[in-house]
């Protein structure tokens, strides 16, 4: 009988260690099969990731390509206003400079007796 306690014993022990053992390759099939879920989750993640990443960055190179044109256009409207503003100065500066000079000029050969000439001349071809 000892025996045979022993043997029904051992059976409980082997058939415990078998469902110990389907539980444990269920468990571990499971766990497989969500690895490989989890692992097409990063994948996509990872391709998504990419693409958004593809897209930010053509995004941030268009936009800074239209910024440069942008202010290279506004540069060069703002160089050729200067330079218009720099050309009537020295055409401001010219003819100030003329009229100084033919002022100068004028008084100085300029008597009564030549400007009294003139006068009377302007005025006789009034009168024509």
């Amino acid at each position: 009988m000892p025996f045979l306690n022993a043997k029904k014993k051992i059976l409980g022990a082997i058939q415990e260690s078998e469902e110990r053992l389907q539980e444990a390759t269920a468990r571990f099939s499971e766990s497989e099969t969500q690895l490989a879920q989890a692992q097409m989750v990063i994948d996509s993640i990872k391709t998504d990731s990419d693409t958004t990443a593809k897209q930010v960055k053509s995004t941030v190179l268009s936009e800074g390509k239209i910024e440069i044109e942008r202010l290279t256009s506004a540069a060069k409207a703002q160089i050729t206003t200067i330079e218009a503003k720099v050309r009537k100065q020295i055409a401001d500066q010219v003819v100030a400079l003329a009229l100084s000079r033919v002022t100068t000029q004028l008084s100085s050969v300029m008597n009564d007796n030549l400007q009294q000439q003139i006068i009377d001349r302007n005025i006789s071809k009034l009168g024509d």
